[in-house]
């Protein structure tokens, strides 16, 4: 019982006890959010103050800015105003400047007109004046005026014969003395640093045989073997009285040569059949395609010349087996080449587009037989067709001078031409040939008048000129010979060079009694 009544007493205790200390805390907690509000109150009206007080300097910090950048405003009008009054007073200037210059040209103008309406006046008088006189020269002279300028032609032309040999002869040594000198050094340079083999000339080909038995076996049963090699090569095979020999006939010389290969292989083999002489003929033609494409590549290599189509490519290496006049195509367009990328190395030239021109000029004689016309068109005509630049085609149809000489490069491959052909040994022509050019080099130089005889001498290389002492003088003795060498540039074709050699002749006769 007691311990009842003391924890009835405990918590009427603690009851008491909550319920004054709830009573102080209300009063406590009333006290703090009064002050809490007097502190939040005295914070806004200072945060207010000072909004005010930034809103104030600010206002004025932009009332300045402003201020200024009128002020920076007003300057620049002002100034671009002074730079417009400055424009409009120059443009008023100048055109006070334009307005006096075209009231003078005006004045000039009607000046020029008033000259000009004088000249005319006068030039009309004088051609009255001039015709007048004419007139009565005519009357005193007795002939027209087409009539006397025709005799004062003649006289001219018969006075001036004199002096115009003297300067042809003055200006062909002064050209001499200014050009022979480095045109010898170029030329001998480029010949002393290009050195090839003399060639003989193949028109046909001769195949040996063991013994004239083998004849027999070529021509088979009933002419069954050689008509199937004929048929198969396009060659003429020729089987006459030449011992233990046949001959091999064509005009295309890349058959000949595969005509030459089977035949060789055949009369090597023994076993002559119109079968095995097929097989044979695809063997050897391949061979030579072989052969071509080498030596054309072979041939682009010794010239350094870089990205050349392949069928000029193939075209080269079949002139590996043309001739003219003695000497290997392909040779001598190699010649030519080094000769030519000497001769414009020498004058500050593109030495390899020269070697390339130089190569390519007688590309047309690798199918000359097949196509009609001059090997230089149908050579510039291939190149053409096959990408070459415009100066190697001009190059190729030039150089036999078939159309006109437009650059350097055209004269320095006709003159590598040139030297390639004329050296010694390196070209022959048969008697026909040679006789006819002489005859016509005698001939073209008796047509002149004065002249009495003439003469071909060194194979060709000269012709000796006499005229008579009656009908010329010295200085048309260089007139001669000047108009004979231009004539036999026109109307012959030559290697090399001519030297035309005028002379008069003086001859006395006196009789014994």
């Amino acid at each position: 019982m007691q311990i009842m009544t003391a924890i009835i007493g405990i918590a009427a205790g603690l009851a008491a006890g909550v319920a004054a200390g709830f009573m102080l805390s209300k009063t406590i907690g009333a006290k703090h959010l009064e002050n809490a509000k007097l502190r939040a109150e005295t914070i806004l009206k200072e945060a207010v103050q000072e909004g005010e007080q930034r809103k104030r300097e600010k206002l004025t910090e932009a009332r300045e800015e402003s201020y200024k950048l009128r002020q920076e405003l007003e300057r620049e009008n002002k100034e671009r105003r002074s730079e417009l009054q400055r424009a409009e007073r120059r443009l008023e200037q100048k055109e006070e400047n334009l307005d006096k210059k075209i009231d003078r040209m005006s004045h000039k103008e009607e000046e020029l007109r008033l000259q000009k309406e004088e000249v005319e006046k006068q030039s009309a008088e004088i051609e009255l004046i001039r015709l007048e006189q004419v007139k009565r020269l005519e009357e005193i002279a007795e002939m027209s005026g087409e009539d006397a300028r025709q005799v004062l032609l003649k006289e001219t032309e018969e006075n001036v014969q004199h002096d115009l040999g003297m300067l042809i002869k003055d200006l062909e040594e002064k050209t001499r003395r200014d050009a022979d000198k480095k045109a010898k050094e170029v030329l001998v340079t480029a010949i002393q640093r290009c050195a090839v083999e003399q060639t003989s000339e193949v028109a046909v080909s001769v195949v040996p045989l063991p013994s004239d038995e083998m004849k027999g076996r070529i021509i088979g049963r009933e002419g069954r073997n050689i008509r199937s090699f004929e048929t198969l090569t396009g060659v003429d095979l020729i089987v006459d009285d030449t011992p233990e020999a046949v001959t091999l006939s064509s005009f295309d010389p890349v058959r000949r040569e595969v005509a030459r290969l089977s035949l060789e292989r055949l009369v090597a083999d023994g076993r002559i059949h119109p079968a095995r002489i097929e097989e044979l003929v695809e063997k050897a033609t391949s061979d030579v395609e072989e052969q071509i494409l080498e030596a054309g590549e072979t041939a682009l290599l010794e010239t350094g010349i870089k990205n050349m189509h392949d069928e000029l490519v193939c075209l080269i290496g079949q002139l590996r087996f043309r001739y003219s006049y003695g000497q290997n195509a392909l040779q001598h367009s190699l010649e030519v080449s080094h000769l030519s990328g000497i001769i414009a190395g020498e004058l500050g030239l593109d030495e390899e587009m020269a070697r390339r021109a130089g190569l390519l000029h007688d590309i047309g004689k690798a199918v000359d037989h097949q196509i009609e016309g001059p090997h230089a068109l149908i050579g510039s005509d291939l190149a053409k067709r096959y990408g070459e630049t415009p100066e190697i085609i001009n190059a190729i149809a030039a150089h036999h001078e078939d159309v006109e000489q437009t650059s350097v490069y055209d004269v320095i491959v006709a003159a590598a031409d040139a030297v390639s052909a004329s050296r010694p040994g390196a070209r022959r022509e048969s008697l026909d040939a040679y006789i006819r050019r002489l005859e016509k080099l005698e001939e073209v130089a008796k047509s002149f008048k004065g002249v009495s005889k003439a003469f071909a001498i060194q194979a060709g290389r000269e012709v000796r000129v006499i005229v008579s002492p009656n009908v010329t003088d010295e200085g048309v003795v260089y007139k001669t010979a000047y108009d004979i060498a231009r004539k036999i540039e026109e109307e012959m074709k030559y290697p090399g060079q001519i030297k035309v050699t005028v002379t008069r002749e003086v001859r006395a006769t006196e009789y014994a009694k």
